[in-house]
């Protein structure tokens, strides 16, 4: 590994290029440094690594693919290096450090970590080391949509041009078409169109790893997947992808025994689909436009061919046993339930939230017929608390969850009547901070004010904004009473004399 971070010239020209092949490669070696790292650490700290190594790989992977594009992109490659030039240095010097706390014989292999970990966060103002990278990668592939669907886009509204007689746009000669005094505002960032989108884009406040994760499996039926083309129907976005650490193929249904059904692969998709490592799973979940229709995708890799299995997300069944999420699919030959998948998660927060997204997407689909009464509930958590809220002018129900494995606590807020009834509305996890006295304030009686809380919305209609207080933006909870307040509160801040706090709303409503 080189000892000094590579140093790019204000010159855009395909050094840059280079550049990203030789940073792909110094992140897959130091992706495998960190592995022989974790195997000598203790349990406690895997979570963490496994996370950072996993995004380095994402890192590997798009730089390569930035590369492998740029050939059949040529006209937007200028573009591409601007950007370029942004990001490499930084990335080389992140990587470099990583190599020299990795490299420093002269403290233990625990030491190395939690130096490399609490320094390497300090010194960018907090934000920690696997967040770094998710921002490195959001980043590239920002740029690697630009430079393959804009490209498209513009082949297509060029023919759009050519069919109505417009003339292909004259070169741009002295300088800007659009003078500074004709701009009144500045463009804001479209928000996402789908609240999915923005689930696991979000950092996440902890990382709690769960026990002895076994390998994930895709049981099908698979089709083989043409090279090139999209894992999921025409005309569809991508609400988000997950890699699923230790995949394979289940030997119950083979995936040589391509399915009669299924997609039809060859249909063109302006959403581009990047190749996969062979020991992981890629779990998509998309959203036809303009229809409710949801699909989760699986692919993985087998003897070098890469397989698909894909169902409509109202068609499948989700439970949780122990550290997997199982998707179950209705056998028709049968007249039976079959396993579709089971995804070994590596944290429980992923997990949480992956379960959570599934069921609200499927609550919300208007082509799903009936969502058995075990899904509205995640298994294996224990309820600590539950009462009736006003949250951003609806009635939710506020539970408390504890999970009985990791001991990890969240709250989650549901929809409390009506047809949507139970479906998750959002949910946040209770980090370190409910340590602190100033985390939980009551403002009144009936409302609280949490200081630092992280949603994470499953409600296109929902407003976290509208709760948010203060200066320091605050959520507030907002309870129909004054007893259930307190009880909230001594959740966090038990009194100093025994209390029962009851397991559920004594006013009554939604059991969960």
């Amino acid at each position: 590994m080189s000892g000094h971070p590579m140093t790019y010239t204000g010159h855009a020209d395909t050094r840059l290029l280079h550049g990203c092949i030789r940073e792909a490669e110094r992140c897959g070696l130091m992706s495998y440094s960190l592995d022989g790292l974790r195997n000598a650490l203790p349990e406690h700290y895997h979570a963490h690594m496994i996370g950072l190594s996993e995004e380095i790989r994402v890192s590997s992977r798009i730089l390569r693919d930035l590369v492998d594009r740029s050939e059949a992109h040529f006209s937007r490659v200028p573009v591409l290096l601007q950007h370029l030039n942004i990001i490499l240095p930084c990335l080389s010097k992140t990587l470099n450090d990583i190599d020299g706390y990795i490299e420093d014989r002269s403290i233990s292999k625990e030491m190395r970590w939690r130096k490399m970990y609490n320094k390497m966060t300090d010194e960018v103002g907090g934000i920690a080391l696997p967040q770094q990278f998710l921002l490195y990668n959001q980043f590239l592939d920002s740029i690697f949509q630009m430079l393959t669907r804009l490209e498209t886009l513009k082949t297509l509204i060029m023919g759009l041009r050519e069919k109505r007689a417009i003339p292909p746009p004259a070169p741009q000669v002295g300088g800007a078409l659009i003078r500074p005094d004709m701009i009144v505002a500045p463009i804001s960032r479209e928000p996402p169109s789908h609240w999915a989108q923005q689930i696991f884009s979000l950092p996440l406040p902890s990382r709690t790893a769960l026990k002895t994760p076994k390998r994930s499996k895709s049981c099908g039926p698979h089709k083989q997947l043409a090279p090139g083309q999209p894992p999921f129907p025409p005309g569809s976005m991508v609400l988000f992808r997950r890699f699923v650490r230790r995949a394979a193929l289940t030997q119950a249904e083979p995936p040589f025994r391509a399915a009669t059904t299924g997609l039809p692969l060859a249909e063109p998709c302006l959403i581009s689909f990047r190749s996969f490592d062979n020991d992981s799973l890629s779990l998509i979940v998309s959203s036809v436009r303009g229809t409710p229709q949801q699909h989760l995708s699986l692919v993985t890799s087998h003897q070098g061919i890469q397989w698909l299995a894909v169902r409509g997300v109202h068609e499948l069944r989700i439970q949780r046993k122990h550290s997997a999420v199982e998707l179950w699919r209705w056998s028709e030959s049968t007249q039976t339930s079959k396993l579709w998948a089971a995804l070994y998660f590596i944290t429980w927060e992923e997990m949480v939230l992956f379960y959570c997204t599934f069921s609200s997407l499927k609550i919300q689909n208007s082509s799903t017929v009936l969502v058995d009464k075990d899904e509205y509930t995640l298994q294996g958590e224990r309820r600590l608390f539950q009462a009736q809220i006003i949250d951003d002018n609806y009635k939710h129900s506020l539970i408390v969850y504890q999970d009985t494995q990791t001991k990890g606590i969240r709250l989650h807020a549901a929809v409390w009547e009506g047809e949507m009834r139970q479906c998750p509305v959002w949910t946040a996890f209770v980090t370190h901070q409910c340590t602190s006295p100033t985390w939980l304030v009551k403002e009144s009686r009936r409302r609280v004010w949490l200081r630092d809380v992280q949603l994470y919305v499953f409600h296109q209609n929902y407003r976290q904004e509208n709760q948010r207080k203060g200066r320091e933006g605050a959520f507030e909870i907002d309870f129909l009473n004054e007893k259930a307040a307190a009880r909230f509160y001594d959740v966090f801040y038990p009194p100093t004399s025994p209390t029962n706090n009851a397991d559920s709303d004594k006013e009554g409503g939604p059991s969960t």
